[in-house]
């Protein structure tokens, strides 16, 4: 028996407009905040030591409407020579996404691993360009999985147990 016996046409339309379908769509994405302190210049300038980098992500998720939610990858990256600050830089890039018809277990892993990778490319050119624009050479971060590290968070609360049920398969 196909599709068409059954009382299915995959290629027509849902009567009523229905559609159950999950759908992941991503309607903007934005500087939320940007931040770039250059507090030892132009004396650092001259500093000749190895630079000391250290970067930090955050990521948060927020519902800002039906089926609208933000989510905000903040990186904070922070230079040091010669044990003084080259520069401190904050930078909150966020995009919104249209998530419809996505299963609960389904949507905290897309909102902290599959969405800030997504994010990630454009977050990491405005960090690098404002690193540059500070009289430095520009901070070229690697790509980072944002799921698995979403994963192996969420493995590590299950195992301390401080979460409960099962975690969402990707």
């Amino acid at each position: 028996m196909d599709e068409q016996d059954q009382g299915f046409d995959m290629g027509a339309p849902l009567p009523n407009g229905e559609d159950h379908a999950p759908a992941a769509n991503v309607l903007s994405q934005y500087v939320k905040d940007l931040s770039f302190e250059n507090p030892n210049a132009p004396a650092i300038y001259q500093a000749q030591g190895a630079p000391k980098l250290d970067v930090q992500f955050n990521i948060g998720a927020t519902q800002v409407g039906e089926d609208v939610h933000e989510v905000v990858l903040k990186v904070e990256a922070r230079g040091e020579v010669d044990g003084r600050v080259m520069y401190l830089c904050e930078l909150s890039y966020a995009g919104l996404f249209g998530l419809r018809n996505i299963p609960d277990e389904h949507l905290q892993p897309f909102l902290l691993g599959e969405a800030p990778r997504i994010l990630f490319p454009f977050a990491r050119r405005v960090l690098a360009d404002a690193v540059r624009d500070g009289g430095f050479p520009p901070l070229l971060l690697e790509p980072i999985d944002f799921g698995a590290l979403y994963f192996a968070q969420a493995q590590a609360a299950a195992e301390q147990g401080e979460i409960s049920g099962e975690i969402g398969n990707a």
